[in-house]
């Protein structure tokens, strides 16, 4: 039976789908990313003859292939062909599982596509000066290294489609992999983090890291106006796929956050500035010292989120760019953050 859908219902569900949370309207900011699959071009051919077929795939990208040879493979491009069809035509036989598997998946790539278009189109509406990628280019490389990179020099963002196969994927449980990713991260090598790494990687681009000494509470800072920004290019994703915490870690942070903050002031952390402290709680790390096990670790990034939050809301004219721009000291006093 076709369900009837009242004008009234009908009106909310077309205000929920295009206020995403209160974000802005951007259906008008043209937006059209090209999509290259570089992953199927690659294992179209047999392992045999891999250094011809390679050849050709320099002419479609002239770019990406230098890339994906030197960079993702770690390959010297000068050997000569048979040292070449040797080992890369060893990495099809290997990973044509992982090619097979990635196809299931990722065959039709357009959905994807789409949810990365629309975080591009909050980008430009917040920083309509920041040059986006015109291109998407999927790959399949070694699982041991990136998932997805911005290169500036061919305006591409590159996803590596080896690491979103679903967290159960037998690869990601062998020794190989985890002496490189504990399970704590593949268990994010999912297909709903594809955009979030890929705007991570244009805030990273955006907003490169700083070479500091700064005390914590400025790492806190900096890692907060980090998330803040990735929550406005994707205000329809959760906040612990943000993050990268299970669901039921970002409910117990927000449960618990004031005893987190309580952590931080009992044990006089907020100004300090050993980079060996500041690791244990700023940076990816299975879990926190000094709080109840099961608790997620980055949990300083998790505090200085919620501090941008309170200053956004105090200072409600003040812009991306602006926050960007603001010193962390500032926004920490200005913040006042005691929850």
């Amino acid at each position: 039976m076709v369900k009837m859908i009242t004008p009234l219902l009908l009106s909310l569900v077309l205000f929920s789908c295009n206020h995403h949370n209160n974000a802005p309207d951007v259906s008008n900011i043209k937006m059209d990313l090209t999509l290259q699959r570089f992953d199927e071009d690659l294992f179209k051919t047999d392992s045999a003859h891999f250094a011809q077929h390679f050849d050709s795939l320099k002419i479609t990208y002239p770019i990406f292939s230098a890339v994906y040879l030197t960079q993702l493979q770690e390959f010297n491009p000068a050997v000569p062909p048979d040292t070449l069809n040797k080992y890369l035509g060893g990495f099809l036989n290997f990973y044509r599982d992982v090619f097979d598997s990635s196809e299931l998946l990722y065959k039709d790539f357009s959905s994807y596509k789409k949810e990365i278009e629309e975080a591009f189109r909050f980008t430009k509406y917040y920083f309509p000066n920041y040059r986006l990628p015109s291109k998407i280019v999927t790959y399949i490389g070694p699982v041991e290294g990136t998932g997805s990179f911005l290169f500036t020099d061919d305006n591409t963002i590159a996803i590596g489609l080896e690491h979103y196969l679903g967290k159960n994927f037998p690869l990601y449980k062998t020794d190989r992999v985890e002496d490189v990713y504990a399970d704590y991260i593949s268990a994010r090598f999912e297909p709903s983090y594809i955009v979030v790494n890929c705007m991570q990687n244009i805030i990273s681009d955006m907003y490169p890291e700083k070479e500091t000494e700064d005390p914590m509470v400025n790492r806190m800072v900096e890692q907060g106006k980090r998330l803040y920004l990735l929550s406005k290019f994707l205000p329809d994703k959760e906040d612990y796929k943000l993050i990268g915490y299970t669901e039921q870690q970002m409910k117990d942070c927000y449960k618990h956050e004031a005893e987190i903050w309580d952590m931080f002031i009992q044990n006089n952390l907020l100004h300090e500035t050993d980079p060996d402290v500041i690791k244990n709680y700023v940076g990816e790390s299975p879990k926190t010292q000094g709080l109840p096990e099961g608790a997620p670790g980055n949990i300083g990034s998790f505090a200085g989120w919620q501090i941008v939050k309170k200053y956004m809301e105090k200072n409600d004219k003040v812009t991306l760019q602006g926050l960007l721009s603001t010193d962390d000291d500032k926004i920490f006093q200005e913040a006042k953050y005691k929850p």
